[in-house]
């Protein structure tokens, strides 16, 4: 099981949630301050430690070997946890998924495989594994989800030429993806996407 860290809504009864998924080398720790930052009063936050250490931190999967056992067994483990949320009451349609470079990655792999309709997707400075496996594998829903994957231009750890085929290839296959090429590093650009997210989220969640 999972560890994770639960952040509650300052709007009383709101049954809105934010699954946080961190990068490599990363814990919960660098993410206390998403929802101060977000400032959306009616959602509740529950961030996520990645399974394996990692100098410190954590992992979702082996950054210099073969990706694929790692991201099948965090895969598990995030279904595991979407279908525990689902038992403690949060919708998966009141459920927005967010992942930063790693964490964009498992974001997007599991979004799409998962049987149930999310309010959104967010997925940062990451990549998609398999791209065309992923498409074979999507669930019956994966066309009705939201996606936003953002990605900078200057981005040396995930170079931003990797990532963006395998965008256009997931978009091509039909999928409802906003692409969002900013000029950063391998980060989150401020206030400046920190917008681009928020209003992207609310949108998942008319009437809030």
């Amino acid at each position: 099981m999972l560890q994770t860290e639960f952040h509650p809504a300052h709007k009383d009864q709101s049954r809105a949630l934010m699954i946080v998924l961190h990068g490599l080398g990363d814990s919960v720790a660098g993410y206390r301050w998403l929802p101060s930052a977000l400032a959306l009063p009616w959602m509740n936050y529950l961030l996520v430690n990645a399974p394996d250490s990692y100098y410190g931190g954590f992992s979702w999967f082996d950054f210099a070997g073969n990706f694929g056992p790692g991201v099948e067994r965090s895969r598990k483990l995030l279904f595991d946890l979407l279908d525990l949320q689902r038992a403690n009451g949060f919708s998966t349609r009141e459920t927005t998924v967010f992942g930063f470079s790693q964490g964009c990655l498992m974001t997007i792999d599991v979004g799409l495989r998962y049987p149930h309709h999310f309010a959104g997707l967010v997925g940062i400075s990451g990549a998609v594994h398999e791209p065309e496996k992923l498409i074979k594998e999507m669930s019956a829903v994966a066309m009705q989800q939201r996606l936003l994957i953002t990605h900078g231009t200057h981005d040396t750890m995930i170079p931003f030429a990797h990532t963006q085929p395998q965008i256009q290839t997931l978009k091509r296959a039909g999928l409802n993806i906003e692409w969002r090429e900013l000029v950063k590093e391998h980060t989150i650009a401020g206030e400046e996407e920190l917008e681009i997210i928020r209003r992207f989220v609310e949108a998942g969640y008319p009437g809030k």
